[in-house]
């Protein structure tokens, strides 16, 4: 049973760097491509970024464009999520995802077969 593990959120001010990171176990996470998702209060999960199996391309939603930074440590099965510049739109549970999606759906929830549990980003003065 492959289980994700997120870890690394907290409560910032605008501006501020946090680095969240996800750990695969119960599988390889070579063979996964890897993603962040996030939920803000009252609103729906959305995707932040993606990385492919071999870390060859890497995905990103256009409001973090230049913020944040998605990688993975395969030898570790582990991804990380480096934000820097963080805003207060950028509040809300941060959710790390495996699957095999293809180069369509790259950013779809449904392309994702496991998930984190959450974890909580706050960015606020």
């Amino acid at each position: 049973q492959v289980q994700l593990v997120d870890s690394g959120g907290g409560s910032v001010q605008p501006g501020a760097s946090l680095r969240l990171s996800c750990t695969v176990s119960g599988g390889t996470s070579s063979t996964y491509g890897m993603a962040w998702f996030r939920q803000a209060p009252g609103k729906e999960r959305e995707f932040v970024a993606a990385i492919r199996q071999s870390a060859s391309n890497t995905y990103y939603t256009s409001s973090v464009k230049g913020r944040f930074t998605i990688s993975r440590d395969n030898a570790r099965n582990t991804v990380t999520l480096q934000m820097t510049g963080l805003k207060p739109e950028d509040t809300a549970v941060y959710f790390c995802a495996a699957g095999r999606p293809i180069l369509s759906t790259v950013t779809r929830e449904d392309a994702y077969y496991y998930w984190g549990q959450g974890t909580q980003v706050t960015v606020s003065s």
